[in-house]
């Protein structure tokens, strides 16, 4: 059985731009390649031909990889999370307890953390740390260098 991911709905709007694009883009390209390189002659010493070929099995094995992903996907909805503890899709403003640091982060599911927009994975040493806390609770993050201190300074969606 597949394992089920959660997505947001912008999330999953990737995917599956990313499927329509290897579908529709990226398939008929190598198709063409491959006619191309038939055309040329000789099928058994044709380096074009074997390279398009190979790129097309990897293009198809990505696209059924992808096709599993999206079936095996759950959306999100956060309507009806409650906001006064920390879930997946809340927005995070947290202080480091020893430096006076704050951060901001959203919790998100392990396929859609992206650090440059801010997102954390729930399954991360920070997003399992403040799975469940409230404003005002200190969560003990532990990290390679030690656990460190992160204080809930607001929670919002």
């Amino acid at each position: 059985m597949s394992q089920i991911n959660y997505y947001t709905e912008e999330g999953l709007k990737k995917l599956k731009d990313e499927l329509h694009q290897m579908r529709t883009v990226l398939r008929p390209s190598i198709s063409d390649q491959i006619a191309e390189a038939r055309d040329k002659g000789d099928l058994s010493e044709n380096a074009e031909y074997d390279a398009a070929k190979e790129a097309q099995g990897i293009l198809e094995m990505k696209i059924s990889k992808l096709e599993a992903v999206i079936s095996n996907a759950r959306l999100i909805d956060n309507t009806h999370i409650d906001n006064s503890k920390v879930y997946i899709l809340s927005k995070v403003k947290i202080k480091n307890v020893v430096n006076g640091m704050e951060m901001e982060y959203m919790l998100v599911a392990e396929n859609e953390a992206n650090l440059k927009e801010k997102k954390i994975s729930i399954d991360s040493p920070i997003g399992k740390g403040l799975l469940g806390k409230k404003q005002g609770d200190v969560a003990d993050v532990q990290t390679p260098s030690g656990i460190i201190k992160f204080e809930i300074v607001e929670i919002s969606r």
